[in-house]
């Protein structure tokens, strides 16, 4: 059976990190769910790309293997101020499946809602400066436990082939579809992170 990856978008959301990861999850044969975290469907991005979404957060009733947390300035601080939000990752996360922050959710979600427990983490810009409860690390891809987080948008394909193929362990296709794609880096990228 596939793996499977909900991604949260509310109001503001980053689209082309959404996208970025959306899409490589799916080269990889994760399934993934695009879901609304707000009252309707329809969520507007950064960029005010109408994104109509699978699902809305409030009619889920089961876990995934992977909860993506794209960035966005008003994308992050709508999830962070959403305590349906807050549950649903606390929930994945006691259960260990994989939390995935980009950009500046990381600081603003998890850091903002006490969730990061102490794990490294990357985040965008100064924001760790505010986050209490995380250890701040500058690196490009950070995993700690069951948290992996990107540092931003020019790093979604680092983000997001480390996150496919931690899910599928899957180095055979995540390496094909790299060259595919032409994202040459992964394979020494992939080289330094198995066995």
């Amino acid at each position: 059976m596939s793996k499977q990856a909900a991604v949260l978008l509310a109001p503001g959301f980053e689209e082309a990190e959404a996208f970025i990861i959306i899409d490589i999850l799916n080269r990889l044969h994760v399934k993934v769910t695009t879901v609304a975290c707000h009252d309707v469907r329809e969520v507007p991005s950064y960029h005010a790309v109408p994104v109509v979404a699978d699902v809305l957060l409030a009619d889920l009733d089961h876990e995934f293997d992977a909860v993506v947390i794209p960035g966005g300035p008003e994308g992050t601080v709508n999830l962070a101020a959403n305590p349906l939000v807050t549950e649903f990752i606390r929930r994945h996360d006691e259960a260990g499946k994989w939390i995935a922050p980009i950009c500046s959710a990381a600081a603003r979600v998890l850091g903002g809602n006490h969730l990061l427990k102490g794990r490294r983490y990357t985040c965008s810009g100064d924001l760790y400066k505010a986050v209490t409860d995380g250890v701040y690390s500058s690196e490009d891809v950070v995993e700690d436990g069951n948290l992996i987080s990107g540092k931003g948008l020019g790093k979604s394909f680092e983000f997001a082939f480390q996150l496919a193929w931690r899910l599928t362990d899957d180095t055979e296709t995540a390496d094909f579809q790299a060259e595919h794609i032409y994202f040459d880096h992964w394979r020494s990228y992939s080289g330094s992170n198995t066995r």
